[in-house]
């Protein structure tokens, strides 16, 4: 009989510590839905994703996107804004559920964060004067100091492919892309390294000041929107995934592309398996 209560009370208790874990995996989508807010984490440096218009508000595809999001989960959009090299910290804190960023997918970061539905190419590019005619391809790069965005796989590419030329790249590194671009416009570098979305928006926005060398280097690669592998945030990603899924099926995210990139990009509804 003793042995019987005994075991009774250790269900008991059992079950009572493993409350609060049951409730927490409830799921970040459950809690989502109750609050009727997504929060998500980005930098506003990063046009055309993500920056601050003439008229100071937050634009970019990565807020018409998650409008559309917010539509098919039926919840609203609460965006947190910091510098890129806080995001991940931030978003494996729990400061924000999701990141818009986007962030290119690398093998380093598929380790340790869960990728949705590529929304871009990102494939690296070189951003110079308009008026330089010393850098008529990648490769006249060599030797020469060129900036990149800090924590950035942009920055990664750029030091990967200056190892490859006859002297070495001088990389600098900038908190924000923004502020690499008014050093190269100041003549304090010569080139800025990023994706090719990003820099011909800049060019296309400022044509007699930059000027976008093709063709891009490095490894074919995609932006993606980002979460943590936690098993209580799968369910939220899921159903981001899914909006993701059925804004590209009925052209909404080409109507994006083309809106902020002047092109459209055929990418996977799944992220691929990184190169890098």
């Amino acid at each position: 009989m003793n042995k019987r209560i005994l075991l009774q009370a250790a269900l008991g208790l059992a079950m009572a510590l493993s409350a609060p874990a049951m409730a927490h995996a409830e799921d970040a989508l459950a809690r989502v839905k109750a609050a009727g807010v997504l929060k998500v984490g980005t930098e506003t440096a990063f046009a055309p994703f993500d920056f601050i218009d003439e008229a100071g508000d937050h634009a970019g595809l990565n807020v018409d996107a998650f409008a559309e999001i917010g539509k098919e989960l039926g919840v609203k959009i609460e965006w947190v804004e910091l510098p890129w090299d806080g995001v991940f910290p931030a978003l494996e804190a729990g400061q924000f559920d999701m990141v818009a960023g986007p962030a290119t997918i690398t093998k380093a970061r598929t380790e340790r964060y869960r990728f949705l539905s590529p929304i871009a190419e990102a494939t690296v590019a070189i951003l110079k004067g308009a008026k330089d005619d010393t850098i008529t391809k990648p490769e006249d790069i060599a030797g020469k100091t060129v900036g990149a965005g800090k924590a950035t796989a942009q920055l990664a590419q750029l030091q990967a492919f200056g190892k490859t030329l006859s002297k070495p790249v001088e990389t600098r590194e900038y908190p924000a892309f923004n502020e690499a671009y008014a050093d190269l416009a100041a003549g304090r570098i010569v080139a800025v390294a990023n994706s090719l979305p990003n820099i011909a928006y800049v060019a296309s926005k400022q044509p007699d000041t930059f000027a976008v060398v093709t063709p891009p280097f490095g490894q074919k690669s995609y932006f993606g929107f980002i979460g943590t592998k936690k098993p209580d945030d799968q369910a939220l990603l899921d159903a981001v995934q899914a909006a993701l899924v059925k804004i590209k099926g009925d052209g909404r995210m080409k109507a994006m592309q083309e809106k902020w990139f002047g092109t459209s990009f055929d990418t996977p509804d799944v992220a691929p398996e990184p190169a890098f």
